[in-house]
């Protein structure tokens, strides 16, 4: 199989798609990998680290595409990409697209076969490709709500941990999964007062365990959201329902009682946000205000720290590009049916329920489309 690996383009986004392990692993089994210079810059990983894999460099990402088969990214192409997708070739990355109808219409009018990471299942029904930048994120969510708080940067001027006789801050948490436990384990160890809610008690209880009791756990419903929200110094959104909306748990009204230089980090953005107020926001200008309160919504985060997370991301990714190569996408497919999971878009129809439903979609599944 032909393979490419563009550099990515979404603002500061500096991962990238394999790392040279990566490129050595599929030519040693018989594949052609085209790398676009440079691609690997931002991550600290030279072409020619790249080259010594068994790479082709290929100075345009225009190039890259054309000669693909499949492409391996990071993140959902941007516009400025769109016109560089062709018809059945593979795109596996990041694609998000329940909060992202533009972007799945040009995938379906060009007829691209989307797998998305960030609905790949393992046997045991858990995201394993997700696991790795959730695990990421929520430990940055905490860093971020801390910088934040700062009076400089527009928060209300609060240490997060606080210091003997001066209370830390309040720091809420939307979802006990894998953000919500990352967030809450840097949180609990910069020394905040940490509550997290969830609507799964089984895995409070695994919260309420693992953290011996310093972390409290609320069931979440509305009552206790806005309680909570009303009491927090940070609020961090971490809820996820894979591949489909996020749901607003947080409404409008619920913030307008937070107080004023509060934060919040919605690390649900990416699939359009637990807080009603959230929208997406970049890097380069990484947060607004809504009555006081500090939204930041940088919906690739990661991206920030991109040495740290390429390596994550490719230990999860790599096998299943490997087997995605080897067997091509309907004896992958076959092979593995949390592999099919990830199939959110196939010859000009959507594949994945969640997606088709967020985006009032026809939803036609993979075992009627893939022979």
């Amino acid at each position: 199989m032909l393979i490419g690996v563009p550099k990515e383009v979404k603002d500061n986004e500096y991962r990238v798609g394999l790392v040279p392990a990566g490129v050595k692993a599929l030519s040693d089994a018989g594949h052609t990998v085209f790398i676009q210079a440079g691609a690997g810059e931002g991550s600290g990983i030279p072409d020619d680290d790249y080259a010594q894999a068994g790479a082709t460099l290929l100075p345009t990402s225009d190039e890259v595409w054309a000669k693909a088969e499949m492409i391996v990214k990071v993140k959902e192409p941007i516009e400025e990409e769109y016109p560089q997708l062709k018809q059945h070739q593979i795109l596996f990355t990041y694609l998000h697209l329940a909060a992202q109808p533009v972007l799945t219409k040009v995938l379906l009018e060009k007829k691209v076969t989307g797998i998305a990471y960030e609905t790949v299942k393992d046997e045991a029904g858990r995201l394993p490709l997700l696991i790795p930048m959730s695990e990421v994120a929520g430990r940055m969510a905490t860093q971020i709500g801390a910088q934040f708080l700062e009076r400089n940067q527009g928060g209300r001027g609060i240490l997060l941990g606080g210091v003997p006789g001066v209370p830390p801050a309040q720091v809420v948490i939307l979802g006990g999964g894998v953000v919500g436990l990352n967030a809450a384990k840097i949180a609990l160890g910069m020394g905040a007062q940490v509550t997290v809610l969830d609507n799964n008690l089984n895995q409070l209880r695994y919260l309420d365990d693992i953290f011996l009791g310093h972390v409290a756990t609320l069931a979440s419903n509305t009552i206790t959201i806005a309680q909570s929200i009303r009491k927090a110094d940070v609020l961090i959104g971490a809820v996820l329902i894979p591949g489909a909306s996020a749901p607003r748990l947080a409404t409008r009204e619920m913030v307008s009682t937070m107080k004023k230089g509060a934060v919040i980090v919605d690390v649900s953005v990416d699939q359009g946000g637990c807080v009603e107020t959230s929208h997406p926001t970049t890097h380069s200008h990484p947060t607004f205000l809504v009555d006081g309160v500090l939204h930041y919504c940088v919906a690739n985060m990661p991206g920030a720290v991109p040495r740290t997370s390429t390596f994550a991301l490719t230990n999860s990714t790599l096998p299943y590009a490997v087997k995605l190569a080897n067997l091509g996408l309907q004896g992958a497919l076959s092979a593995d049916p949390g592999l099919a999971e990830g199939l959110n878009v196939f010859a000009g129809h959507v594949t994945h329920r969640g997606v088709a439903e967020a985006l009032g979609l026809p939803y036609k599944p993979v075992k009627e489309l893939i022979h």
